[in-house]
């Protein structure tokens, strides 16, 4: 690669770093293409990327996000997973590694925090932005429709008595 090409794809990286809610580092030694394409379109299905970085650029494009911990992520055959929902990156990625134990999952980048392996798990358990949005659009809704029902109540008991005393008057 030479020197234009490295300093396009810095800023490439540059631009994922800082634009991207996460970034899952991973190993992918002895995936096939086959395996790769079904792995980036599982990610692309949630919104998410891959990408094969090389280290060197990537610990440069870094620069000083999550000290060395970031840096010796950065170590071997590494592909990159991010997305701007920090959750839906980590999911495919982490569904992805289940199926094949030929991705293996180092850790992950997350603003200016570094997550373990461990760390990704647990943020794949989280559930998405789109999920979370729906809860609370449900709870906020909740209220509302209880509040209709109770103000309701009164009137429809009401029109139950006058009713009573009509059937009860006619009869």
């Amino acid at each position: 690669m030479d020197k234009a090409g490295k300093s396009a794809a810095l800023d490439t990286l540059k631009g994922v770093f800082e634009e991207s809610g996460v970034v899952i580092v991973t190993h992918y030694t002895g995936l096939t293409v086959a395996e790769m394409t079904k792995l980036r379109g599982m990610l692309r299905k949630d919104g998410a990327h891959l990408k094969v970085v090389k280290n060197r650029l990537a610990k440069i494009a870094l620069g000083g996000v999550g000290g060395d911990k970031a840096q010796d992520l950065f170590q071997g055959p590494v592909a990159i997973a991010y997305s701007p929902d920090p959750v839906s990156a980590a999911k495919a990625a982490d569904e992805f590694s289940r199926e094949n134990s030929k991705l293996v999952i180092i850790g992950a980048v997350m603003g200016e925090q570094v997550l373990d392996a461990k760390g990704v798990e647990a943020l794949a358990k989280l559930p998405s932005l789109d999920q979370l949005r729906g809860k609370i659009i449900g709870l906020v809704q909740a209220p509302a429709t209880k509040i209709a029902g109770i103000l309701q109540a009164p009137a429809s008991q009401l029109a139950r008595v006058v009713s009573a005393y009509a059937s009860k008057d006619a009869a």
